[in-house]
Order: C-alpha cells, then sequence, then structure tokens
C-alpha cells in the first residue's frame, strides 16, 4: 500500500541511483508541458516518477498531484479517477471532462498518470483537452509505450547499469536488509554472486527485488547458480503450468491448469520473441521463477488476488480468495508467504500488488480456468460490504463505512459491473445499498450511472426499487436538478405506500421534502414529514432513515422562522445522533442550530455549531458539507466584527464550492444573512483589506485553510 502523503503516494522503500534520470526530469518537467516515461513493466518507471514529482513539487504553486491508472479495466472510470486525484467532486449536471477542465483552468500544478499503458487512447484524448484550456499544468506519465499526444516529450528508462555502477548491487543489498536487517553481503563470494544475479537479470529492479527475496530460501550463491540455471536452460517455456507444480499438487482438481500440448499454452506467448521484447521475457522469466519458489497454495493466492483493484486487508482477502484447498487459515498463511516472497506487499494491515505481478497472476487465472469463479466471489464479497455499511450507516461506525465505501470504490465499481452481467438482482441490490455513500462522497455521477443502469436490467419491486429510485433522485437534488428530483421523489412515495414499506416512506419523504426546501415550498415540506413521521412509528428511533426525516422538520421549522421550535427539535435531533454514534444528520443539526443562533443575533453560539459541523464533514470527507459550513462560519465570524478573518474564511469556502463545481449554496434563508454578514465585514476593514484577506483563502491549500477556520480565536 502506498500512504497518501498530501497528493503523493508515500516511498515506502529506499530509492537507488537514477542520477542522469533524474536530470533529464528536471530539464523536461522544466521546459515541457507533458512528459512521458516508458519503459517495460518492473523498469521503475512509477518509483522514478514519484521521485521527480516530489522533487519538482515545490515549483508548482498548486502542488503535484498522483493519479494510479493500473486498478482501471477500461476508460469508464478515468475520468472520475482523475477527477478524485485533483479533488474534484463535481455536483453539476456538466459533462465531466468541461468540469476537469473548468478545475484545472486557472492551476498551476503538476498532474502525474501512472501506468497509461492500457489507455493510451483514452488519456492521450483526454490530456489533449486539459493540456489546451489549463495553462499553467504540466504532466508527467508513465506508460510501457508513448501516448501519441501532440506535444509529448519521451524519456525512455533504462534498467540500472549493472557494468561499473554499484545501483544494481546496492538495490539488491538495501532490499535483503530491508526483509532481515542482518541480512547483508558479507559472506566471502556473495558480493559477486549477488552482482551476477543482477547482470543475469540485466538490472530490471522488479526482478532484483523478487530475486532478493528469494534468499531466505537460498545463499546468495545458491541463488545465483539457480537463476543462471533457469535462464541457460534451453526451450523451457516461461511461465507454462509444468514449471509451477501439477494441478494435484496445488489442491486442485486433476486436469486444472494441466500442462497443455507444445504451443497452446496463452503464457507460451511470454516466451514468444516477437511478441516480447528481450527484456519483457527476462522479467517474465524472473517472475516464472519466482513463482517456482512460491507454495502450490501461495501460487493459488498469487492467482486469486488479481481481481482486487485496490489496497486490501486480510479480512478481503480471505473472502475474494477463500475456496477449495484455500480455506480461510490457508490464505492467510499464504499470504504472509506472498508477503515474504516480495509478490505482495504490506504496510501496516493492508497490503497490495504491483500491476506487472498482478497481470501475471491474472494469466495463470485464466490458465487454471477460475476467472469466472474468483470474478464472482469478487462480487459477492463486495455486495456483502455495501450490505454491512447499509446496515451500520447510523451504528458508531459509520465514519469508518464512509472510509471504506471510498477507498473501495474501484473494486465495488467493477464488482457492479460483473453483477449487472451476471447477477441483475445482485446489481440492483448493491447500487441501491452504496448509493448514498456514493453521492455523499461526491460521487453523484456513478451513483446515478449505475442507479440508472441497475433499473433498466431488469423488473425490480419492493426495498431494492424503493433505495435506487432514491439514490437517483438525491443524487439529482445535489446536482441541483430539482425537476428529476421531485419526479423520483414521487416514485419512491408510490412505490413505498405499494408495498408498505415504512423505511421507503421516510426515505421518500426526505428526497421529496429537501426538494421542497430548495425550490421554496418549507409549508408543505413540515406537512409531509409529520405526516409520515406519525406513520411510521414502529421504525426505530435511530433508524438513519426516521434521523433523515426528522431532519426535514427543522429545516422547515427555520425557513418559516419558527426558530425557538425549530432550535428545541434540532437539539433533540442531535441528542439523538449523539447517542448512536451518527455523524452525516448530527453535522446538519449542527448547521441548523448555527443558522439559529446567527438569525437570533447569537454569533458566538452560531461559530461554535458551525465548526462543530466542520469538524464532522471533514471526518466524512464530504466536500459539499464542508463549502455550507465554511459560509456559515464565515458568516458568524464577521457577525463578530472580525472582518479579515470572516473574509478569509469566505475564501476558502469558495475554494470548496469550486470543488463541487457549484457557486455558493444553502438553504434560501441563508442567502440575506450571508450578504449582510459579508458588509458588516467589509465595513470592519476596508474593502482592500478584504480583498486580500479573501484572497488568501482561496488560494490556500484547502486543508491548510480549513484548518485555519477551525481555530476558535477571533483576529479582532
Amino acid at each position: 500500500m502506498m500512504t497518501k502523503v498530501g497528493h503523493l503516494p508515500e516511498e515506502t522503500s529506499s530509492f537507488v541511483g537514477r542520477r542522469a534520470e533524474l536530470a533529464r526530469l528536471h530539464t523536461a518537467l522544466t521546459t515541457r508541458r507533458m512528459t512521458t516515461l516508458i519503459g517495460p513493466g518492473g523498469v521503475g518507471k512509477t518509483r522514478l516518477a514519484l521521485r521527480a514529482a516530489r522533487s519538482a513539487a515545490d515549483r508548482y504553486a498548486d502542488g503535484a498531484w498522483w493519479a494510479d491508472l493500473s486498478p482501471l479495466s477500461d476508460d469508464r472510470l478515468l475520468l472520475p479517477t482523475v477527477s478524485d486525484a485533483v479533488g474534484l467532486a463535481d455536483h453539476t449536471l456538466r459533462m465531466p471532462v468541461e468540469a476537469l477542465c473548468e478545475w484545472l483552468g486557472d492551476k498551476h500544478l503538476l498532474l502525474v498518470l501512472d501506468s497509461a499503458e492500457h489507455l493510451r487512447g483514452p488519456c492521450s484524448h483526454l490530456l489533449a483537452e486539459v493540456l489546451t484550456t489549463s495553462i499553467g499544468l504540466s504532466v508527467l506519465v508513465t506508460s510501457r509505450q508513448p501516448l501519441g499526444t501532440r506535444g509529448e516529450y519521451v524519456v525512455e528508462v533504462p534498467p540500472l547499469p549493472v557494468d561499473g555502477a554499484p545501483d544494481a548491487l546496492q538495490l539488491f543489498a538495501d532490499r535483503l536488509r530491508a526483509a532481515d536487517p542482518r541480512a547483508g553481503l558479507d559472506a566471502p563470494g556473495d558480493a559477486a554472486a549477488a552482482a551476477e544475479i543482477c547482470r543475469r537479470l540485466e538490472g530490471i529492479p522488479l526482478a532484483i527485488e523478487l530475486a532478493a527475496a528469494g534468499i531466505g530460501r537460498h545463499s546468495v550463491a545458491q541463488l545465483a547458480h539457480r537463476i543462471g540455471t533457469r535462464f541457460d536452460a534451453p526451450g523451457l517455456t516461461v511461465g507454462a503450468p509444468e514449471a509451477y507444480g501439477s494441478s494435484a499438487a496445488a489442491g486442485l482438481p486433476v486436469g486444472v491448469g494441466a500442462s497443455p500440448a507444445p504451443g497452446t499454452s496463452r503464457l507460451d506467448l511470454l516466451a514468444d520473441e516477437t511478441a516480447w521484447p528481450r527484456r519483457h521475457r527476462t522479467l517474465r522469466t524472473a517472475i516464472g521463477w519466482s513463482h517456482e519458489l512460491c507454495t502450490p497454495l501461495e501460487r493459488l493466492l498469487w492467482a486469486r488476488l488479481t481481481p482486487l483493484r485496490t489496497d486490501f486487508d486480510a479480512e478481503v482477502a480471505r473472502e475474494v480468495c477463500a475456496d477449495g484447498p484455500l480455506t480461510p487459515d490457508e490464505v492467510d498463511r499464504a499470504l504472509q508467504g506472498l508477503v515474504a516472497q516480495s509478490v505482495v506487499q504490506r504496510d501496516g494491515d493492508r497490503y497490495r500488488m504491483l500491476d506487472t505481478l498482478r497481470e501475471y497472476g491474472r494469466m495463470w487465472l485464466a490458465e487454471l480456468g477460475e476467472a469466472r469463479a474468483a470474478a464472482d466471489r469478487h462480487a459477492r464479497s463486495f455486495l456483502g460490504l455495501a450490505r454491512r455499511a447499509h446496515e451500520g450507516w447510523t451504528g458508531p461506525d459509520q465514519v469508518s463505512w464512509y472510509h471504506k465505501v471510498s477507498d473501495t470504490h474501484l473494486d465495488l465499481c467493477a464488482a457492479l459491473e460483473h453483477l449487472l452481467a451476471h447477477d441483475v438482482e445482485g446489481a440492483q441490490e448493491m447500487a441501491g445499498r452504496v448509493g448514498f455513500f456514493w453521492a455523499c462522497c461526491g460521487h453523484l455521477s456513478e451513483a446515478r450511472n449505475y442507479a440508472q443502469r441497475a433499473l433498466d436490467a431488469g423488473p425490480v419491486e419492493g426495498p431494492h426499487r424503493t433505495r435506487l429510485q432514491w439514490v437517483l433522485g438525491v443524487a439529482a437534488l445535489l446536482q441541483s436538478d430539482f425537476a428529476t428530483a421531485e419526479k423520483y421523489g414521487a416514485l419512491c412515495t408510490a412505490t413505498a405506500l405499494y408495498g408498505a414499506d415504512d423505511e421507503g416512506m421516510l426515505a421518500a419523504t426526505y428526497l421529496s421534502g429537501i426538494t421542497q426546501l430548495m425550490t421554496g415550498e418549507p409549508e408543505a415540506a413540515l406537512e409531509a414529514a409529520r405526516r409520515v413521521l406519525r406513520m411510521t412509528e414502529g421504525v426505530p428511533v435511530d433508524s438513519g432513515h426516521r434521523l433523515r426525516c426528522r431532519l426535514v422538520t427543522v429545516f422547515a421549522l427555520t425557513a418559516l422562522g419558527r426558530l425557538d421550535e425549530s432550535e428545541a427539535a434540532a437539539t433533540a435531533l442531535r441528542r439523538a445522533c449523539e447517542r448512536g454514534g451518527e455523524f452525516w444528520t448530527r453535522t446538519y443539526a449542527d448547521y441548523q442550530l448555527a443558522l439559529i443562533a446567527l438569525l437570533q443575533g447569537r454569533p458566538e453560539a452560531s461559530a461554535t455549531y458551525a465548526r462543530a459541523m466542520l469538524a464532522g464533514k471533514h471526518r466524512l470527507r464530504d466536500s459539499f458539507g464542508i463549502a455550507l459550513g465554511l459560509d456559515l462560519l464565515a458568516a458568524a465570524i464577521a457577525a463578530q466584527g472580525a472582518g479579515a478573518q470572516a473574509a478569509r474564511v469566505y475564501g476558502t469556502g469558495h475554494a470548496y464550492w469550486r470543488m463541487v463545481g457549484h457557486p455558493q449554496r444553502g438553504t434560501p434563508e441563508l442567502g440575506p444573512v450571508r450578504e449582510r454578514c459579508e458588509l458588516q465585514a467589509r465595513a470592519a476593514v476596508g474593502d482592500a483589506a478584504y480583498q486580500r484577506a479573501f484572497e488568501r483563502g482561496q488560494s490556500d491549500n484547502a486543508e491548510v485553510g480549513l484548518a485555519a477556520a477551525l481555530r476558535t480565536e477571533l483576529q479582532l
């Protein structure tokens, strides 16, 4: 796993050599707008790009941002992935590429697209768009081949030198010590044997790292001999099943994965000199040799892990891979074996597999005839995650469920694609259960797309249908598509009434009520919410849908000017949320309490509630909610006479509004209050000072600006 540090992944192992390449990249990033690092898999393009981006980041006012494209199986999620990577969570109906171009339009940043070779055409088209409209943008790409984009400057990444330079040998020694701090090349002949290993492996970093991982089972001299034997053996088919032991030895049914007739195996392609350049074949041979060192069950786990798109933990590995000879306990043991072999990387309790090794495992999975079964297990696992997340929405683990759904986004999408093709009912259930999380995390386009496709895929009735309609309506509401939101609110109501579905009725009333509030009908929203709350008294008080329906009454009472009633209702709702550990509804109760206090002339209390809302929204990674809260906090600060501080918070709020693609929004009653408080802030410090502070907040790193807003001291 690569942990995010700022906008770039963290370097989790030592970096060796590459001075000449880094110098070339420094020049390229200074003089060119688009640079592509090319080279075979495992040659070190990603590590080189990361080191170069980290060195260059300070030269870009808006920093360096990283998008890993290796998990994407096609181009459908390319735009969302790049948008996520640069901090855009668009809440509008615009074309995604239009939103991205506008977001990047005034930015001065470096965008890194890692592992783009399988999306060369779509990436080239996207970069042509954004480079044309975003003159301050520079792009660094890693790919096995050039993209062919106009203006592309290509830098080839060679292997580490093995003759006369110590880099390859240094990498081998570093990886030995990383696995065992007591290890080294001090024994007689070890340094020469290690140098021979590096020469045989042609300086390819991944091949060297895999070889170093084999020292736990062999001495350096033995390893050199085995690699030499492997590379010198005439006619050996690289990666052919006979190289890995029989199917029976792997605990598989006889005949599954058995050796095919010469020339017929898919994996034979790896030895085809016309299909693979020499360095590609060297790496595949090294990977195949590493595969041989694994136990049969480790090889099987290697193959079965390949459907996973994102980092995973041991529990997910067991869910996705356990079957037949791989019991859950065997998965745990085999996983540790793959970590020891450097096939899987570990960071804390998370694991990841490099794309080149996943690619190899995927071919082995197909050779075993297990690709469909593995995809089925993967889809079932993530359907289970969606169910657990939905059930845990109102419990004390709500925040962690938000993060799990956000962090496994690509796996959830892959599971949905598989279910849409092979299990429509499962897809309908999953899209309905995960859609609200996606809507709140900013994945509105995906929420709408999958919910609509699930509805269109086949007949669906009862709660699954209500949830899908509700997801479509909530996503439309957040995109300010009020007509569509109203339509789906009515459809949800009809479906829930027909099915006597109380939770569905509460959900429908929340959707219709918020739509009515945003279109100036608070009386209708209040009447409907109170009526449905009375009709559904059998639903537990801590139900997520019940809490949200109560929120509609609070918003409506505030909009109607019934502030004392609204304050009492919001306070009671907040207490109910606190008892259950619920954050999402609680943050909006805080928002209402902040607005009520401001309307009642209590700006200090308003600021306290607004900061509580912002802290909760930050934990949920809800950029839209943060934008709302910053506007309210700025108004409360302005009402206390701190004009410059208010202006800076307004500026930070404007930056968050841009992240979601909207001008300032909020409930209708906030608009006049916000305008009045802004005038107060300008009057307190003067237009020039106000504008300077506003621009500072707007240009701050969003996290820095939010942290400044959350500080409680006033600068009067």
